[in-house]
């Protein structure tokens, strides 16, 4: 800084002595003003500024030969063009220059009343006729005003940029909303939800550059004007983008960001919190899950991140699971995954859900098909987060049973994908007792497993024993039950009593229907051969017994295909033994294996 300012020093000296040797005239006053030294003349000076001519009338000095002008506005490169303004040299007024001169001028008191076409009046044309007639010339001047406060505000600089600025933008967004009326607002939030990317107006990139609480009043303004406040969501996404970068927020690290610029960034995420969108489906869900990660990054309030965690959860339908992985910035061997706020998140979309239909969505089918096809989605996206987060080492028991146990049941069509997450969970944590087992594999209902979830269950070494079991059982009552309905004479089974009423397959009810009648005529086939076979071997079998009886031993039970298959699947059935007898009938009991010590009864 002090090389610069010396470089600065010269440069003034050497420009205002190049005046006064082309005047040739000595000076006679020095003018020290924003770090440097000016040696100019008194009477150009006194003729136009008020503020010099002030500090000359009222010394007591009457040879004044130095003039100390602390804090003046924009610095020396202000005075410089100042004092170029009282000798008459020409330079050129740009939105560059303009945010400063005009506040150098109203402190030096360059008005009216010392001299006609002075530089205040000279200031205030430009901005009226050329700065503020642009938004993008607005948003110039309003940008570079932020470093002359608080002069910009007492000269009204920053609330006529402000003023310009939102009715400029006012304007251009007619033109994108001209087919919408104010009472469509409905329709507006569908077509901007429905658009794969929003559109950005051209101008929403220069208020990028603005400093936050510049850009807040901004927006406020804007909205004074009548600029509708979901169509800021676009706006704020590209603002948040800009600012927000450089944020290691989305992998699990130490922070690499300086105290000073953690602070700063903190307020930038705070106020674009407080100026989102209150209406539903204006911002994406991605958008809205890396707001609450920075703002888990940098520790913001708490009011800040329960906002974003309930907005996440009213449009929890349209994430996608890459939304749902944010990173745990514990690091005292935490779990890799913040479980707990997505949980906070599934529960507000639950209660969400649950004020819906008190409040009467219920009534209309439509959407009542909706809503469930809704969470059917969400409970789909959830099992998936759970499959992925289950092979992590320092999830503990009950935060897995406690995020399962959210997700209702009745939005579950099957129950594979709740299976696939504990089976996970199961051989990340083969330490687990049997009884914590036990209570993982509770929170799937074994009855709406598919045949392949099944026959995986079946052989899965992992689970309990009892779990094991009930597959079987269920499958075998699944089986048993198709086959009632086919010795019945029925055409086809019923259907099962849980079924997916809310499936996206498409198939037509014929192809299903024609299905199941191919495979009941295949199961009825079956059923007449095993009958067939079951005669012939009853009847060989009393013509041998019939024909050697013994005389000194009781006649054996009569052997049939049921008891050759029952000893094969003594294994499986819980409630028949070995040898095809049932365990009811037996007097003397031995004691039950060890794998089946705790079979269900």
């Amino acid at each position: 800084m002090s090389s610069k300012k010396k470089e600065l020093q010269s440069t003034a000296m050497k420009r205002t002595s190049e005046w006064i040797f082309s005047q040739e005239i000595p000076s006679d006053v020095t003018v020290h003003a924003g770090g440097a030294s000016f040696s100019l003349h008194k009477f150009p000076l006194v003729s136009k500024s008020g503020y010099i001519r002030k500090m000359v009338s009222e010394s007591s000095d009457a040879d004044l030969s130095e003039i100390k002008i602390p804090n003046v506005p924009g610095g020396a490169e202000a005075f410089e063009l100042a004092a170029k303004f009282c000798y008459g040299i020409n330079f050129e007024i740009s939105t560059e220059n303009i945010a400063m001169l005009r506040c150098v001028a109203e402190y030096l008191e360059m008005t009216e009343d010392y001299a006609v076409g002075n530089l205040v009046s000279r200031t205030d044309a430009y901005l009226n006729e050329v700065a503020l007639k642009s938004l993008a010339g607005a948003v110039s001047v309003l940008h570079l005003s932020e470093n002359l406060l608080p002069m910009a505000e007492k000269v009204k600089l920053v609330s006529r940029c402000l003023d310009a600025i939102a009715l400029a933008a006012c304007k251009e967004s007619q033109f994108s909303m001209s087919g919408r009326s104010d009472s469509g607002n409905e329709v507006v939030i569908s077509s901007i939800v429905s658009q794969p990317k929003p559109i950005v107006d051209w101008w929403a990139e220069d208020l990028t550059v603005l400093r936050i609480d510049i850009f807040q009043r901004v927006l406020i303004a804007m909205m004074a004007r009548g600029f509708k406040q979901y169509a800021l969501g676009p706006v704020l996404m590209l603002y948040a983008q800009k600012s927000l970068r450089g944020l290691e927020a989305f992998g699990k690290g130490r922070k690499k960001i300086e105290a000073q610029q953690e602070h700063e960034k903190r307020v930038v995420l705070e106020t674009i919190v407080s100026l989102l969108p209150r209406e539903k489906n204006v911002l994406s869900v991605s958008f809205l899950s890396m707001l609450l990660r920075a703002a888990i990054y940098l520790e913001t309030t708490v009011a800040c991140r329960l906002d974003l965690e309930k907005r996440m959860g009213l449009q929890l339908g349209q994430a996608a699971l890459d939304d749902l992985l944010i990173p745990s910035y514990s690091f005292t061997g935490d779990t890799m995954f913040d479980v707990d706020t997505v949980q906070r998140i599934m529960m507000n979309y639950l209660e969400n859900e649950v004020e819906g239909n008190r409040i009467g969505y219920h009534a209309d089918d439509e959407c009542g098909v909706t809503l469930l096809s809704d969470m059917e989605r969400v409970a789909k996206l959830m099992e998936n987060y759970l499959a992925e987060i289950a092979s992590d080492r320092n999830l503990t028991v009950s935060k897995f049973i406690g995020l399962a146990e959210i997700i209702p049941e009745q939005s579950r069509v099957t129950e594979d994908g709740m299976y696939r997450a504990i089976d996970i969970y199961l051989k990340a944590h083969p330490a687990l007792s049997d009884m914590e087992r036990k209570k993982v594999c509770s929170l799937m209902d074994c009855q709406k497993l598919s045949r392949e979830a099944c026959a995986h269950a079946a052989q899965n070494d992992r689970l309990p024993v009892q779990t094991v079991v009930q597959v079987l059982y269920y499958e075998q009552q699944r089986l048993r039950d198709v086959m009632n309905g086919n010795l019945m004479g029925g055409d086809s089974p019923d259907l099962p009593p849980k079924v997916n009423i809310f499936s996206t397959d498409i198939r037509p009810v014929s192809d299903e229907l024609s299905s199941l009648r191919r495979e009941n005529e295949d199961l009825k086939i079956e059923l007449v051969k095993m009958k067939m076979k079951m005669k012939e071997i009853e009847r060989a079998t009393v013509v041998s017994t019939t024909s050697s009886p013994s005389a000194d031993k009781p006649p054996l039970p009569r052997k049939s295909f049921i008891n050759s298959v029952s000893k094969k699947l003594g294994r499986i059935n819980p409630f028949v033994r070995a040898d095809g007898f049932p365990l009811s009938n037996t007097k003397a009991r031995t004691r039950p294996s060890k794998d089946r010590r705790h079979s269900i009864s």
